[in-house]
């Protein structure tokens, strides 16, 4: 049997320490995450968990009433020999200038676990 993972990186609007507390309780309320990450000067939040990417991008615009922008999306495959595979799904056109940076979060992330 085959378990899927992802890895979202989003862009959410992190003006003030209020906006940073009510991101961070969307994130503590959605109990698919199994980490995440928020990195308030990039304004950029990354996820790692068991989910499907477009609904918690919906949770969490209800949540915290922001914008919430999918900058890219990585889906990890764990079989029983526990061997992975990458297969980038979406990269945002505008995000092409950050790709490396964001490779290394998703590395980060990944190896968080």
């Amino acid at each position: 049997m085959t378990e899927r993972f992802c890895c979202m990186v989003m862009r959410i609007n992190i003006d003030c320490n209020g906006c940073y507390r009510k991101v961070r309780r969307a994130l503590l309320d959605i109990h698919e995450f199994d980490t995440h990450l928020i990195e308030k000067k990039q304004c950029r939040v990354s996820v790692y968990g068991k989910f499907i990417p477009q609904d918690i991008a919906i949770k969490i615009r209800k949540k915290t009433n922001r914008r919430v922008e999918i900058l890219e999306i990585q889906e990890f495959s764990i079989n029983n020999e526990q061997s992975h595979e990458e297969k980038p799904l979406m990269i945002c056109a505008s995000s092409c200038k950050n790709l490396e940076s964001n490779q290394n979060q998703i590395a980060t992330c990944v190896t968080c676990t």
